[in-house]
């Protein structure tokens, strides 16, 4: 991916530099003698989600191909990291979460999940596919969404209520609708070289939503909604440039600048409003 163009950087939150392995600048290279003869310094361990199961650590070392564990063995991940799996489809909960729920969709079709998603999805049967899989993940997330927040919410109290009452009545009352809470696409420069759809709640206030270029990764077009396939020849997301200067929020509109940390403790203000709506 060219340095001139917007990313995710998903990647540089579990690896210790850009850098790509085993490359150093000539500048920084140390003299081989003096290298031979120095003490010898214990490798610091990779850095990588608080909490992770042995297996998914593993994954860090395959660094942007991290993935492909993922979609070759998945019954070798427990269920807090695979939801399910299936002979076309792995899907799992993100190692490094954006939101309150955020799960991956991981095509297992070796042909096409090394493709930009914008040519991937050029094939209409393997759209259709993800976008019948994405149907299904978004249930689940909408599903989980419920589960966490419904009792904070005004909109689901006659549901929540009814539901917990010690005599539900056969038909329960109308819910709030958790799916209008929730995003999900690719993203138009992956930052991991297998084709992964988000599947996420609107909150953004995940434990590694940290920089700027995540945020607007998901709250511009650069995040590509799976109804937006195919993509014309001519449509710019085929070739996404750079991100707004502006970050906004996504459920207010005011406007935050660059100013990230500022961002951070407005979304988790927001995130207590919208729960309850």
């Amino acid at each position: 991916m060219s340095s001139n163009q917007a990313s995710a950087d998903d990647y540089e939150d579990h690896v210790e530099s850009t850098a790509l392995p085993g490359h150093v600048p000539a500048s920084e290279r140390p003299n081989a003698f003096a290298e031979l003869m120095s003490p010898k310094k214990p490798k610091a361990p990779k850095p990588t989600a608080k909490g992770t199961d042995t297996t998914t650590k593993q994954t860090v070392f395959l660094g942007r191909d991290g993935l492909a564990a993922y979609t070759t063995d998945p019954a070798s991940f427990p269920p807090s990291r695979v939801v399910y799996y299936n002979d076309k489809f792995v899907v799992i909960n993100d190692l490094f979460p954006k939101s309150a729920v955020h799960l991956l969709i991981l095509p297992r079709d070796p042909k096409k999940n090394i493709i930009r998603p914008q040519e991937a999805f050029d094939d209409l049967v393997f759209l259709r596919e993800c976008q019948e899989e994405e149907k299904k993940v978004r249930s689940i997330v909408a599903s989980e969404l419920r589960r966490r927040f419904g009792k904070l919410s005004v909109a689901d109290k006659l549901y929540h209520d009814a539901l917990n009452s010690d005599d539900p009545p056969d038909e329960l009352p109308i819910s709030r609708d958790w799916e209008k809470d929730i995003i999900s696409g690719t993203h138009a420069n992956p930052s991991m070289n297998h084709l992964h759809i988000h599947v996420l709640s609107k909150d953004m206030t995940g434990e590694y939503m940290k920089k700027r270029n995540h945020y607007q990764s998901f709250n511009t077009e650069f995040l590509i909604a799976m109804d937006q396939y195919p993509l014309g020849q001519d449509d710019g997301r085929r070739h996404y440039g750079h991100f707004p200067e502006d970050m906004k929020c996504w459920r207010c509109g005011m406007n935050f600048g660059n100013k990230m940390t500022r961002l951070r403790e407005h979304l988790e203000e927001e995130a207590e409003a919208w729960k309850s709506e």
